[in-house]
């Protein structure tokens, strides 16, 4: 079964200071163009990771997202405790020199406040999240949001095969539909050779007569084009079923079948099957745009 190229996946899991989330969204695109939005995996693992992602979703507009949510008591912001000495100190004998001593010691809220907003005194601590130790973990988390990412674009691609399968059946059926014009049409070509006639008043040779309209019918004749309409259609509903990831060749197929389309449109010269042909277009499109979509 088909997948589309339009999918989300999302896994968490924990670590010894707080959860780590992992989300993967996609739409469709030419290629596997990936992009990673975090600066949490390090620089040594997104080469693998990017690898894993082509590996899985193998087209597509992708992006890949990493958060993290510590814990409590992890999360806590924590004070360097020398740096906050060295700013006092140096404070202190700032304040001695300059004749100041009162404002500042003398104020020790105010002195506190001061070293706390001094550059990297407030978490200065802090630690890479992922690590060498708990990579398997992470690893394992990202494993489950491609999976889960996979699954949704199959549920997706189920719905995209009901109705893309639904639009190349319905061509199939309106190739049929034009056979009840043909006689019809046939008639009409020959009566407009003789109306003309008649109205110049005019008696055409026998023989000629019917190798000229012999030849305004096989000029207008569209029954290869009805064919080759019949066996791309077919071609397509092939390979939609039966080839893993026929998104591309699908494309191509339908390009086939609207060139033989617009040529039954060119040479139909009758009403009902110029209305036809425009119902015909209305599907393609839907083909095509849903073509673009599927893997």
């Amino acid at each position: 079964m088909i997948k589309s190229m339009t999918g989300y996946g999302k896994a968490e899991a924990l670590l010894e200071t707080g959860k780590i989330t992992v989300e993967v969204r996609s739409l469709n695109g030419k290629t596997a163009d990936i992009s990673i939005k975090t600066s949490m995996l390090p620089k040594d693992k997104e080469m693998a990771v990017r690898q894993k992602i082509a590996a899985e979703l193998t087209r597509g507009n992708i992006d890949f997202f990493v958060t993290y949510e510590p814990n409590a008591a992890d999360g806590a912001k924590k004070i360097n405790m020398d740096l906050a000495m060295e700013y006092f100190q140096q404070i202190s004998a700032l304040s001695q020199k300059v004749g100041t001593s009162s404002l500042l010691i003398n104020n020790p809220n105010d002195l506190m406040s001061l070293i706390l907003r001094m550059p990297e005194v407030m978490d200065a601590r802090k630690q890479d999240v992922i690590t060498e130790d708990n990579w398997p973990v992470v690893e394992a988390c990202i494993d489950e949001a491609l999976a889960n990412i996979n699954t949704f674009r199959a549920h997706e691609g189920e719905v995209l095969y009901k109705d893309v399968t639904s639009n190349v059946e319905d061509i199939m059926e309106y190739s049929r539909q034009i056979e009840q014009y043909e006689t019809a049409r046939t008639e009409a070509i020959r009566e407009k050779i003789l109306s003309r006639f008649a109205e110049l008043k005019a008696e055409p040779d026998q023989s000629r007569l019917e190798q000229e309209m012999i030849y305004y019918i096989e000029k207008f004749d569209i029954n290869e084009e009805k064919v080759r309409l019949r066996q791309h259609c077919k071609y397509f509903l092939d390979t939609i079923a039966n080839e893993p990831n026929p998104g591309k060749k699908l494309g191509f197929i339908a390009q086939e079948m609207g060139r033989e389309i617009n040529t039954t449109g060119s040479k139909a010269n009758h009403t009902e099957i110029q209305k036809i042909v425009v119902k015909m277009k209305d599907d393609l499109e839907k083909i095509k745009e849903q073509s673009l979509n599927i893997l």
